[in-house]
């Protein structure tokens, strides 16, 4: 739902807040039950075998990490769900009482995909990816007040419901 304020905007994104990753779920747990086969491995086994159980151990924890930054480096930029107020070259995401402070540079692009709307810089890598408008029209006013354009009250639709 889009409100228009003294110097903005009030946009509430419709869409899903994104959900924790099932895969990175699964791969901790096998991770953690990795740990604890290399603890019997330990007590168990021969050293060299437990050695080469503890290496496993390592190198799968190095890998679980990598994802995890790659992952959460993929996700740091998509915005889909929480209150957005817009202003002339920023934005503020509010999204659970967390709020994102996001300032546009002179190089940066605007673009509408769809129903999306994404921030690219000048070498067109993506910066932000917004969804979960209510309308086109959300993504076209949010596009105009971030370029500076100013946005007035002057069309209003109001539709009635009959019983």
């Amino acid at each position: 739902m889009l409100k228009l304020t003294d110097d903005g905007a009030k946009i509430t994104l419709q869409g899903q807040p994104s959900t924790a990753d099932n895969g990175m779920f699964w791969f901790g747990s096998a991770l953690l039950i990795g740990a604890v086969a290399v603890a019997m491995a330990m007590s168990l086994l021969s050293e060299r075998l437990a050695i080469g159980a503890l290496a496993l151990l390592i190198i799968g924890s190095f890998v679980f990490n990598k994802k995890r930054q790659q992952h959460k480096k993929a996700m740091s930029g998509v915005i889909s769900s929480g209150t957005l107020w817009v202003r002339a070259g920023e934005l503020v995401h509010d999204n659970l009482g967390k709020r994102e402070h996001i300032h546009l540079t002179d190089n940066d692009k605007i673009v509408i995909n769809g129903d999306t709307l994404q921030i690219v810089d000048d070498s067109d890598v993506r910066k932000y990816h917004i969804a979960g408008f209510e309308s086109i029209q959300e993504v076209k006013a949010t596009k105009a007040i971030l370029e500076g354009q100013a946005l007035t009250k002057r069309h209003v639709n109001i539709k009635m419901k009959s019983n």
